[in-house]
């Protein structure tokens, strides 16, 4: 009978688990019109707390806002309260949060059991106090030890792996607390909190801490597929496989058997960790998420018949996969049949200028550029012709494997700032300051990533007359126009100013993210459950479930530059197989985005495959461009605002291409 209701148990937790990460019901749930309705006469308002924290609370009455807010006797007021408190990034309000772990209401306890957690991360700025780490340690163990909610256990669990310990002695007693609760796990929901407190703290600490046997025993019956209990969910065995590969700890026997675990993330994960001769099989899983990771492995292990693999999946019927192997072909210059595929693949330029029919022709003059270099040099002035922008930055980058200066001082003056950026990246690593006044020819261009590009090449130049005065003019322009995406160029600029002894202007950050806080509540209402249909020009459609309860501010930013056709005719500028799509940049490129940054809202929805998140250098520095998470991406969790799910077309976000373009995006607002 225990037996039964054990299992009984694990079968309702494991629903509450898959209802988590099911968007769809999720939006439904969370009726978001209720955080902008006011709470009884006299409290603050949900409105109040979103639009302080907004702000990032400067003053002290922003601050006393967020605290009556996380005091208040309204739960969802509480939960949006403590939640903000924790986003401020501000250990010294720990002392705040914790008595929230006793609130009446579980989804409160564990918001305040993330925001500690949220709110330790700005120990990584300046070394903590002993103290200071164990009494947030100490409240969450304390609950730990008493929560009946599961999901809260889960969420205590987290934080418990994520805190940044100061010592070892400090790693070892969470590993050690974690151990213990899971000996005592009831639930789906426990082990899935287990494990992904075992990740993050393995993951974070790996450089100065190996986790002990007890830990590791745990975490290999729990990535254990088929095993009973121990098979508890799929996004267990993934996180407990992710941590035991950052402990390097797999063992053969348990590679293998994920290797053929019904779920492709975790035989994607596995394959990092297989025998060397387990690869070849992997090479043709019926998952291209794993085809990708087998190919990576066979190189990085400098597997020998690596090259025969990589001209077979340049064939695949999956063009990521195809084009993963092109880039591979690189190694194989004494390959006859690699150098086959490299040259027809580069003699298709001529029909690259139809519609995504480029990547190919310019993966292969990159890849023969390493394979055949003399072969790469008669084939790139055509590349350096063409009139599709994309193959000439994969001619800068071919030029530079190949140390052609003049191909890259041609490119340098190219109409495209990113193929001026590859093209003066290069030219700084093989001519140095002997290339100056290219570099200087730079600083008048719109694009801050060539503005940056440009100063980082004049670090240290000898040419101080002329350059100095053409650093200044740039900074002065990039400040004048204050526009918050241009800060990387800003700061490469002074950096470069101060190494050449010249005192750099003031205002290097610019202002316009101090504006005023804007979140209206009939927005906020109007978007309540919203979708977003994003159509892929001749790629497809998917959709977003776009979570309001979670990132107010960033769903309101995303539906209305959305709505104004801000996004219309953008495109995913960068696409990392087995990890993220990127898009939404006017330049195409990390460092041209909407003038005004946005504000993180990092909170308890992962970065699992299908999370839409907002891109950033830095806290605090979204500019509007999005990524999509092709894969579970556990070290993206709590650093990158998720604010959207993919509800529908996931085959379609695979898909997608460097390049392709973002025909439209509509909003459709919750009924």
């Amino acid at each position: 009978m225990q037996k039964r209701g054990k299992s009984c148990a694990d079968e309702r937790a494991s629903a509450r688990v898959s209802a988590r990460f099911c968007l769809f019901a999720f939006v439904h749930f969370c009726i978001f019109a209720l955080l902008v309705t006011p709470p009884a006469s006299g409290q603050t308002t949900r409105a109040a707390v979103l639009q302080a924290e907004d702000r990032r609370a400067p003053n002290a009455h922003d601050l006393a806002v967020l605290r009556a807010g996380a005091h208040s006797a309204d739960p969802d007021t509480a939960r949006i309260g403590v939640r903000a408190l924790g986003r401020l990034e501000r250990p010294s309000l720990v002392p705040d949060i914790s008595p929230l772990l006793r609130h009446s209401q579980a989804e409160v306890r564990a918001e305040a059991a993330n925001a500690i957690g949220q709110a330790a991360q700005g120990w990584k700025r300046e070394r903590p106090s002993s103290a200071s780490v164990e009494a947030a340690f100490s409240a969450l163990v304390t609950r730990l030890k008493v929560e009946a909610d599961w999901d809260v256990r889960s969420a205590i669990a987290e934080t418990i792996g994520r805190l940044p310990y100061p010592e070892s002695s400090d790693v070892d007693r969470a590993e050690q607390a974690l151990v213990e609760f899971e000996q005592r796990a009831e639930s789906v929901s426990d082990r899935l909190g287990v494990a992904q407190g075992f990740e993050a703290l393995i993951r974070i600490n790996r450089k100065t801490h190996e986790p002990g046997e007890a830990a590791l025993g745990i975490l290999r019956r729990l990535a254990t597929p088929g095993g009973g209990e121990s098979a508890s969910g799929t996004r267990v065995r993934r996180l407990s496989l992710e941590a035991l590969v950052s402990a390097n700890a797999v063992g053969d026997d348990l590679a293998v058997k994920a290797a053929h675990d019904t779920d492709a993330q975790v035989r994607r994960i596995a394959i990092r960790a297989v025998p060397f001769d387990a690869l070849t099989a992997a090479v043709h899983d019926t998952s291209f998420l794993v085809r990708i990771e087998a190919l990576r492995q066979m190189k990085a292990r400098n597997a020998s018949d690596m090259c025969v693999a990589a001209v077979e999946a340049s064939r695949d019927a999956d063009t990521i996969v195809a084009l993963v192997a092109i880039d591979q072909l690189s190694s194989c210059g004494s390959t006859d049949e690699a150098l086959v595929v490299l040259d027809r693949y580069v003699s298709e330029l001529a029909g690259a200028e139809a519609p995504r029919a480029w990547h190919r022709p310019a993966h292969a003059i990159v890849a023969l550029a390493g394979a055949q270099p003399d072969r790469a040099r008669a084939a790139l002035p055509g590349f350096l012709a063409a009139r599709v922008w994309q193959l000439r930055l994969y001619a800068a980058r071919a030029a530079s494997a190949l140390k052609d200066r003049e191909s890259l001082e041609k490119l340098a003056a190219d109409d495209n700032d990113n193929v001026r950026e590859a093209s003066v990246e290069a030219l700084s690593a093989l001519a140095g300051h002997d290339a100056d006044a290219i570099y200087v020819a730079q600083l008048t261009r719109p694009g801050n990533q060539i503005v940056r590009a440009a100063a980082a090449a004049l670090a240290d130049s000898p040419n101080r007359e002329s350059v100095v005065p053409a650093l200044r003019a740039a900074l002065a322009r990039l400040v004048a126009d204050n526009q918050d995406n241009s800060h990387d160029a800003r700061t490469a600029l002074a950096r470069t100013l101060s190494g050449l002894g010249e005192k750099a202007s003031d205002k290097i950050k610019g202002s316009s993210s101090d504006a005023a806080s804007d979140l209206p509540a009939d927005e906020l209402r109007r978007l309540a459950s919203p979708r977003a249909r994003i159509t892929i020009r001749d790629v497809g459609v998917f959709e977003l479930a776009l979570i309001t309860s979670q990132a107010p501010a960033t769903v309101l930013r995303f539906a209305h530059l959305a709505e104004s056709g801000y996004y219309n005719g953008l495109t995913f500028h960068r696409v990392v197989p087995d990890f993220v799509i990127q898009g939404g940049s006017p330049g195409a490129n990390e460092y041209i985005g909407e003038p005004r940054f946005m504000r993180d809202e990092v909170g308890l929805w992962p970065h699992v495959r299908g999370a839409v998140g907002i891109s950033t250098r830095g806290r605090d520095t979204g500019d509007a461009q999005f990524f999509v998470d092709l894969v579970d991406n556990p070290r993206l969790d709590h650093e990158y605002t998720v604010f959207a799910q993919v509800l529908n077309g996931i085959d379609v976000v695979d898909r997608v291409l460097e390049g392709d373009v973002i025909e439209r995006i509509e909003i459709v607002p919750g009924s």
